[in-house]
């Protein structure tokens, strides 16, 4: 018998140009918006400009938030939502990667809930006082413009964990893929590798549902080559638009069908102190084991990623694409040693659970920290 339940709550935009449209999808939630931004590149580029610009056009008022760190803090979030009340704004717009999106998503929420840090790691109730969020994206591979989760480091508990709920999700996702022309090859390959992930933990989830394979299989037609082109240098427009509709793919898919341990392993390894590589480089040091030990323990699961990648072996394969596009390191060559992970393993959040491993307990997490210090 077929049966699942699918919500995508998200309106999405997409297409070259529809940046200029964000005024008008930002109007029908409010006359004033939080605009929330990294550190930097969306003045660089332009994008901030034209942002406020179309923002302006549509009598909506904006006040500014930039600097957000790569992996946002509570105290960033926090400071960041008591202007949101100072200021009365209406709605929240997250405009960056997915660090960006996260903080704008988690500064919605705590608008309503009270200061960040005590929600990391929590799945909230809906409270009608969260603040509808507007997504805009600048990178290919999060998929946070349509995700109900934003990732955030709790600096009291020195722990990197998901606050999740149906307030989270983003109201309007404005995917713009000319946003990401101007990233280098070296980011984009990272923040690619990030929406690969989401597609094939998709397919191994328990939470895998007939709809959430076929979108994985569609993803899976799509990014390893453009991966591959983005690293050799391709920066044509076609190129950057389906790794842009690839992450979204991805996105949807952890909507739906959620991650397994890669996810929860990598959001382990970062402290405030220590925030490690980028969450795409992250998973690329923890995916060959972790691939290895399905093939071994969760064979069904291993079987159906090798049939939607149409190879014979998705460790063999996804690890040659790794070589090829650049990422493919240890944890013993970004620092890491054994003993590290004792403190890894107590950083450990989330469900666990949707792991296709019959047992994905500590010796099995441990198992794939352990192997992934070294080369195979």
């Amino acid at each position: 018998m077929m049966e699942f339940d699918l919500q995508v709550p998200t309106r999405i935009v997409f297409g070259r140009g529809r940046l200029d449209e964000l005024g008008d999808h930002t109007r029908p939630w409010g006359r004033s918006a939080l605009v929330v931004c990294g550190r930097g590149s969306a003045r660089t580029t332009g994008t901030l400009d034209r942002a406020l610009n179309s923002l302006a056009a549509a009598r909506v008022s904006t006040r500014l938030i930039e600097g957000i760190s790569p992996n946002p803090q509570s105290g960033e979030v926090d400071r960041a939502a008591a202007t949101a009340r100072a200021a009365s704004v209406d709605v929240i717009i997250g405009m960056g990667g997915g660090s960006a999106l996260d903080a704008a998503k988690a500064i919605a929420v705590s608008v309503a809930h009270g200061p960040s840090g005590p929600l990391v790691g929590a799945t909230l109730a809906p409270h009608p006082d969260c603040l509808p969020v507007i997504a805009v994206p600048t990178t290919a591979g999060s998929g946070s413009e349509v995700t109900k989760g934003a990732i955030i480091t709790d600096t009291s508990r020195g722990m990197k964990a998901g606050i999740r709920g149906d307030d989270l999700y983003p109201r309007v996702a404005i995917i713009d893929p000319a946003l990401t022309d101007t990233q280098p090859a070296h980011v984009a390959v990272a923040s690619g590798f990030d929406a690969l992930a989401h597609t094939i933990e998709a397919l191994a989830a328990r939470r895998s549902s007939p709809f959430t394979d076929a979108v994985a299989a569609h993803a899976l037609h799509l990014l390893p080559d453009t991966l591959l082109r983005v690293a050799a240098g391709d920066t044509s427009h076609a190129a950057r638009d389906r790794m842009a509709y690839g992450a979204l793919l991805g996105g949807l898919l952890v909507a739906t069908a959620s991650t397994c341990l890669p996810h929860r392993m990598q959001q382990a390894m970062g402290t405030p102190k220590r925030p490690g590589p980028s969450h795409g480089q992250g998973l690329a040091l923890l995916y060959p084991a972790w691939l290895r030990s399905m093939e071994q323990y969760a064979p069904e699961a291993a079987e159906r990623i090798a049939t939607a990648l149409g190879i014979r072996s998705a460790y063999e394969t996804v690890t040659q694409l790794l070589i090829a596009i650049g990422l493919r390191r240890t944890l013993g060559d970004v620092g890491y040693t054994e003993g590290d992970i004792p403190a890894f393993m107590a950083r450990i959040t989330g469900n666990t659970d949707n792991d296709p491993h019959p047992d994905p307990g500590a010796p099995l997490i441990t198992r794939i920290y352990e192997q992934s210090l070294q080369a195979w």
